[in-house]
């Protein structure tokens, strides 16, 4: 079923231009009866200008005419005169155009480097690249890796912001919780808060003193030598 657009606008513009009753122009514009009727009594929408149905599509003069003689009918949204293809989810590699190709391998190497969670396939959906460009890149293998500089592949126009926001929360889920339970570097509480030995200065060791011992056979001798030198 088509959406109607705008559907608070055009409950301002039901009131002022027909005679639909609050249930009518409630049940069309997916609203409450007692908030049209708010909208009625200025109490609501106010500086919201009215957006006619009928200039849009979405509603015909006759579907209201209709609406106004009988209360128990409730309008309904005309069919769309263009209708619109489905969009269809793209499957495989984006295609990048042939301009910007050249540009791939700097947008690689930027998701390899700020965005290491994302898997291969990921980073070929975002770029449209192949598995052994990327292995090429990561491996530092690549025949330009000299001259590649790390370029934000929606700079570069290769994918859009919400194509990228995607992936990334995608591979943050697949990867789970991070445990960021810091690592145990401090000493045991029972080690830091228990009391310190006390110093007993008198059980230091202290250093054998060495009793110098002298032999008076020795002394007497040397003075007699020193004696003897004298007279001569």
């Amino acid at each position: 079923m088509t959406q109607l657009l705008m559907p608070k606008a055009t409950a301002v513009w039901l009131v002022d231009n027909t005679a639909l009753s609050f249930e009518q122009i409630a049940a069309f514009c997916t609203l409450h009866p007692l908030e049209v009727k708010a909208i009625a009594d200025g109490e609501a929408a106010q500086g919201i200008k009215g957006a006619d149905p009928v200039i849009t599509g979405q509603l015909t003069r006759e579907e209201i005419a209709k609406a106004e003689k009988d209360p128990a009918y409730r309008l309904k949204i005309a069919p769309p005169k263009v209708k619109l293809p489905e969009v269809k989810s793209r499957k495989g590699p984006r295609y990048t155009p042939v301009s910007r190709r050249q540009d791939r391998p700097n947008a690689i190497l930027w998701l390899v480097r700020n965005h290491p969670e994302l898997k291969d396939a990921a980073i070929m959906r975002l770029v449209g690249t192949t598995k052994p460009t990327i292995a090429a890149i990561r491996d530092r293998t690549h025949w330009n890796s000299q001259t590649l500089t790390p370029m934000d592949p929606v700079t570069l126009g290769l994918c859009s912001q919400i194509d990228l926001d995607m992936e990334v929360n995608r591979a943050a889920k697949e990867r789970g919780p991070i445990d960021t339970t810091p690592e145990q570097t401090l000493l045991p509480a029972d080690q830091t808060t228990s009391a310190p030995a006390k110093y007993d200065p008198f059980e230091r060791e202290q250093a054998p003193k060495r009793e110098e011992r002298y032999d008076a056979e020795k002394v007497f001798a040397n003075l007699k030598s020193l004696r003897t030198d004298d007279e001569e």
